[in-house]
């Protein structure tokens, strides 16, 4: 089974992406949400797949802008390049739920750090040492 079969799904439809050429037209793509990553296809069948998004590339969601029609925002990646993306107003925002995603996705990396961490400080010799030497 791959990774992309045990990651939860989300939200499945459609947004529109500004496109990165000098005119940035609107495209519209067709886009899964699932509990590690955004992936946006080019067609509705999701067979070409033109980016996958990993939730640990996104720094931030961000420019929320909403107008009678469409709601603005732009994701912010690691890398500091913003992807800028709309959906209709009357669907349930794509912003909120890919806000929600990464925000579920940074805790749980942080409890696996902490544990990570916590289970490397207890095998490490003379932990105990130390942890009585810290104490009053």
């Amino acid at each position: 089974m791959s990774a992309e079969e045990i990651s939860e799904i989300l939200k499945e439809g459609e947004l529109e992406k500004r496109s990165d050429n000098l005119l940035q037209f609107w495209k519209k793509k067709t886009c899964v949400l699932t509990t590690d990553c955004l992936n946006i296809y080019a067609d509705t069948q999701k067979r070409n797949k033109t980016k996958e998004l990993k939730l640990q590339s996104i720094k931030k969601v961000d420019c929320v802008e909403r107008t009678e029609k469409f709601v603005y925002f732009t994701i912010v990646t690691t890398e500091n390049k913003d992807i800028d993306f709309r959906c209709s107003g009357e669907d349930n925002c794509w912003n909120a739920v890919i806000t929600m995603a990464l925000i579920d996705f940074q805790n749980r990396k942080a409890i696996q750090d902490f544990k990570t961490r916590q289970d490397n400080e207890s095998a490490s010799p003379g932990h105990h040492e130390r942890r009585m030497a810290r104490a009053p």
